[in-house]
């Protein structure tokens, strides 16, 4: 399916981080933007490699790519959640961007604090 405004998304995000992929699955993306495709920074997808040489920590933040623009961290989270269809209460506070760059870091630690517990390694 093309997107209908001539863009696509790429969202690279952490395949093993329960948080993460909850996150990108309860996003209603395709309706709002169309084509959207989900990018594992743990795979090794040449996107994500090309993504590591020019510098982004994908262990900092997610990272979208979007209508030729590179969204890492807490705002990448911020352009999910304002071109979402749905995401509840974390798209709520994550459209803003003042809220994004407070609240992010938490959501950064939480995740950090999880990976551990479970046992996982950070992204290469």
């Amino acid at each position: 399916m093309d997107a209908p405004n001539g863009k696509e998304m790429l969202v690279f995000y952490d395949g093993e981080c329960p948080f993460c992929s909850a996150y990108v699955r309860l996003l209603r993306l395709r309706e709002a933007v169309g084509r959207v495709e989900l990018i594992d920074a743990r795979s090794d997808d040449v996107r994500v490699g090309a993504l590591k040489d020019a510098g982004v920590d994908l262990n900092a933040g997610m990272a979208v790519r979007y209508g030729g623009t590179l969204y890492h961290g807490a705002d990448a989270m911020r352009i999910l959640s304002v071109l979402s269809a749905d995401g509840g209460i974390l798209r709520a506070v994550m459209k803003s961007p003042r809220r994004a760059k407070v609240v992010y870091p938490f959501l950064r630690a939480g995740r950090g604090l999880v990976l551990r517990l479970l046992g996982r390694k950070p992204i290469r």
